[in-house]
């Protein structure tokens, strides 16, 4: 929602004014409607506003309270009235904002705040009567958290290249977050980013600050517990509708909102209980669609084309087809903060405008997938005998193929594999990795760590919570944060609300959680019949394999290294990847290579020390 920054001088040497304000100025992008620093002695705050509710129409940070607490913030705080009524106090819930909840919650409760705040947060908290510092990042990781503790300073923020202003913070690269882009796409490090001076809160953790040193500690966990039976199967699907509800309610808060909408069920549920909420005489709600009409046979635009129709709202196609591999990633402002897949950038970044015309709030479908993942019956009814409740999981299968007449995938294929020790291939370690590098870092060993077996931990639902835990959610939430798009839009992923979660992993899986059974019953009569009954559908066929078959992709062979990039790289080992029939994950595990190129070329004709806000856009 907003851009964050803030500085405090442990030597207690007072702030450079100009600094901050150079710092926070770069995140002019992301908060256009205000600015504001506020610094005292050795401690200071820089916010740039990007208003996205109705509280927010008066909002200005920093914000503080009786002159001693200072809070800046990106966030927003879900569950508000339940909140409000716990500080036993003179807050109304119109006019307050986010903000003020949160500074609200710490002085009510001191760390123990992060067991009562819902939402997506990133903040910092200066306690002045304490000499301490207090921030911390939501449960998920929606919102980045960065920080960067150099010589005499602790520098932090949501927007890593405002902290790469700061004259302590050199551009060193982290070399082993390099070698993970470069073999897995991802950093696998929830704390480091690509630079080595600075550091990554991870999801669910706080920091503090005092004269007794830096602490980070992990508040929160995704729970093993919790168990749900209902006597009724209304009843599951009236608690579904309920919390869909809720989720989205908390999410909308403006009279403006885009939903990313393709023609499937989590995408297409959030739409439809949007429209529900809102009275579309005064909500003005538009989806927006990616679809080919000619690289590859796509049926998105007729079904998500039906859903709107079916729920009145305006829909708008952006036509991928022909968008090329890396089109303008020479241009240096079109980097990303860190390394990441610019091969398809430019159709990203169209789509964020268009809906940047529209909307500052976007609606986004990403969790449906993990949070219904199942494998089938086979933990579910082996908890319940378990448990004793021998019984369950024959009424259980009596019930689903009275309503699907068939029996319940079992899953017990995955597990009879998984206890033979048969997995699948692992891709073979890339042949142009340094063999100097690779062997500093012992990649081979982390390659073949990362392709090992995960343990199962929850009891009922171990593949959705592997799912769920996955250090890739956090890095997607980042790569559409305004702080990274350049982009003034806040995306919004109702699926990765907490209590509705915890309502997921806690109910019997078989049959609400096989094919997304609850919410298909759930949208029974809300939904075109034909959307509400399609079969999880992937595209049906590969665009990228395609583009690199197009006449033209044969430069993608013979680009120019950047010269730091041999110390990761061997040339003359690179494959070609143009026009070649080969298996499209190994494509892209080469194409990093390209990847990583364009961003370290930005790197080097971006000066961030000299940044001013109008150099950097998406």
């Amino acid at each position: 929602m907003s851009g964050i920054v803030g500085i405090v001088n442990l030597d207690g040497k007072p702030i450079d004014k100009q600094l901050l304000q150079q710092m926070t100025e770069f995140m002019n992008y992301r908060g256009p409607d205000d600015r504001n620093i506020w610094f005292d002695g050795h401690v200071g705050f820089g916010h740039t506003l990007l208003r996205t509710t109705s509280e927010s129409a008066r909002e200005q940070q920093p914000f503080c309270l009786n002159g001693q607490v200072w809070i800046v913030a990106d966030a927003r705080v879900d569950s508000r009235a339940e909140l409000i009524q716990k500080f036993n106090g003179d807050i109304a819930l119109e006019t307050a904002t986010d903000a003020e909840l949160i500074l609200h919650a710490y002085c009510h409760w001191g760390e123990d705040c992060l067991k009562h705040l819902l939402g997506d947060f990133a903040f910092a908290i200066w306690d002045s009567r304490r000499q301490r510092l207090f921030c911390a990042r939501d449960h998920f990781g929606v919102k980045p958290f960065y920080y960067a503790p150099v010589g005499n300073c602790l520098i932090f923020g949501n927007t890593l290249n405002s902290l790469r202003i700061h004259p302590y913070v050199c551009d060193r690269l982290n070399d082993l977050a390099i070698a993970d882009f470069l073999l897995f796409g991802d950093n696998q490090e929830s704390d480091t980013t690509a630079f080595a001076d600075i550091q990554r809160l991870p999801p669910a953790h706080y920091l503090t600050w005092s004269n007794l040193g830096l602490n980070i500690k992990r508040y929160w966990t995704l729970p093993l517990d919790g168990y749900i039976r209902y006597k009724r199967p209304e009843e599951y699907v009236e608690h579904f509708r309920e919390l869909m509800g809720t989720t989205v309610s908390d999410r909308l808060r403006t009279n403006r909102v885009a939903v990313s909408m393709s023609g499937g069920m989590d995408s297409t549920t959030i739409a439809a209980t949007a429209c529900q909420l809102c009275n579309q005489d005064t909500f003005d709600l538009k989806a927006f669609t990616v679809v080919y009409d000619k690289l590859i046979p796509d049926e998105e635009r007729y079904y998500s084309g039906l859903v709107a129709e079916a729920l009145g709202i305006p829909i708008h196609y952006l036509v991928a087809d022909d968008y090329t591999l890396f089109g303008k990633a020479e241009q240096p402002r079109s980097g990303y903060a860190e390394p990441s897949n610019v091969s398809v950038l430019p159709i990203l970044a169209d789509r964020l405008k268009q809906i940047a015309a529209h909307s500052r709030v976007l609606l986004d479908g990403n969790g449906g997938d993990p949070v219904f993942y199942s494998w089938g019956a086979y933990f579910y009814f082996a908890y319940l005998v378990k448990n004793w409740q021998l019984g369950r999981p024959l009424v259980d299968t009596i019930e689903y193929v009275v309503s699907h007449k068939r029996l319940p995938q079992p899953g017990v294929r995955s597990r009879v594999k998984r206890w033979l020790g048969i997995r699948p291939p692992v891709p073979a370690y890339p042949s142009w990795i340094n063999t100097d590098f690779s062997a500093k870092w012992d990649l081979t060993g982390r390659w073949e760590q990362f392709y090992r077996e995960k343990p199962l931990i929850h009891p009922v639902r171990p593949e959705a919570y592997q799912q769920l835990t996955s250090l890739s959610w956090s890095f997607l939430f980042e790569r559409y944060d305004p702080g990274v798009t350049g982009l003034p839009v806040e995306v919004r992923y109702p699926f990765f609300d907490l209590r509705l979660v915890n309502y997921l992993l806690a109910i019997p899986p078989v049959p609400w959680c096989l094919h997304k059974e609850l919410m298909r019953v759930a949208m029974r009569g809300i939904l075109p019949e034909s959307v509400r009954l399609r079969p999880k559908s992937p595209l049906a066929g590969d665009p990228i394999s395609l583009l690199l078959k197009q006449a033209g992709s044969q430069w993608m062979d013979r680009f120019e290294l950047a010269p730091v990039l041999t110390k990761y790289v061997k040339r003359n080992a690179l494959p070609l990847v143009s026009g070649i029939k080969q298996d499209i994950n190994e494509v892209w595990i080469d194409l990093r290579v390209l990847n990583l190129n364009y961003w370290l070329q930005h790197l080097q004709t971006f000066n961030y020390k000299s940044a001013k806000e109008e150099n950097y856009a998406f």
